[in-house]
């Protein structure tokens, strides 16, 4: 049996110094896959990188939703506080889709992608969507299950990925209204709960709500803590999983084997 963490950030630089024992921690956890997921060129690099030498990690590749339109944010002053691009002129979108679509053979996943109201001003929305259904395209082209980000944009979102047809979709530490959430599972797509679910009412709420088979975990490491002012890390999907099973009324190890169906039914293999 095998525990996943379906959305982590491996390669930010506060987890660097330590990663080899956050791994060590993960596997004495019991966790046996942790999808990686990048955010541009860079970090695809770095995440490819990370997977080729980590038998545990499993490599998505992907364009942040705000990094798509960056080299317009930053021409325009327009502020956001973490910019982790490339040194100097970051990417155009362009270029940042036609690397994912370069590597779509390594890839496990093509995320996190998605479409970001909340750091992006409306202005810059259509230049973010175009982005957003070119990564969708090369999914459904390869066959790739989509890990996405969406904030203050999760309807639109939702809306593009029925337009295009998407069916393997993990909507990543939703943040829209439970109500849409149960919809978002109606349409046949997934929703990753973070680590941070046993103190977030929504988070908690979508546990009861959402049918278990369209649940999965992550930690969005090294966010979303379930301790607040420490960094999240992979070992914390165990945690979720015990909250998961109290809520549900279940053993641990029966929601386990449930968690293991939704990642085969998402990603076509076993965790």
């Amino acid at each position: 049996m095998g525990l996943c963490d379906v959305h982590a950030h491996l390669t930010h630089p506060r987890l660097a110094p330590d990663l080899d024992a956050i791994l060590g921690r993960a596997r004495a956890a019991g966790v046996t896959t942790i999808v990686s997921n990048g955010l541009n060129p860079r970090d695809n690099r770095a995440v490819l990188a990370l997977a080729a030498r980590a038998p545990l990690v499993r490599p998505a590749l992907g364009l942040y939703p705000v990094d798509a339109v960056m080299r317009q944010m930053r021409a325009e002053a327009v502020p956001y506080p973490r910019d982790e691009g490339e040194e100097g002129e970051p990417p155009s979108a362009e270029e940042a889709v036609r690397f994912v679509a370069d590597h779509l053979d390594e890839a496990f996943a093509v995320g996190e992608v998605g479409l970001d109201g909340h750091w992006v001003p409306e202005r810059m929305w259509e230049a973010q969507e175009r982005a957003f259904r070119s990564l969708v395209a090369l999914a459904l082209e390869a066959d790739k299950p989509l890990i996405v980000h969406t904030r203050k944009r999760e309807r639109r979102a939702l809306e593009i990925l029925r337009e295009m047809g998407a069916r393997r979709v993990d909507f990543h530490c939703f943040g829209g209204k439970v109500a849409l959430a149960e919809e978002v599972a109606r349409a046949g797509y997934w929703l990753s709960i973070p680590a941070n679910a046993r103190r977030n009412e929504a988070f908690s709420r979508m546990l009861d709500v959402v049918p278990r088979d369209k649940l999965l975990f992550e930690t969005d490491c090294p966010y979303l803590s379930p301790e607040r002012g420490t960094p999240s890390e992979p070992a914390h999907v165990a945690l979720t999983l015990a909250y998961a099973a109290e809520r549900w009324g279940i053993r641990v190890e029966a929601a386990l084997t449930e968690l293991e169906a939704s990642f085969e039914a998402l990603f076509g293999v076993r965790p």
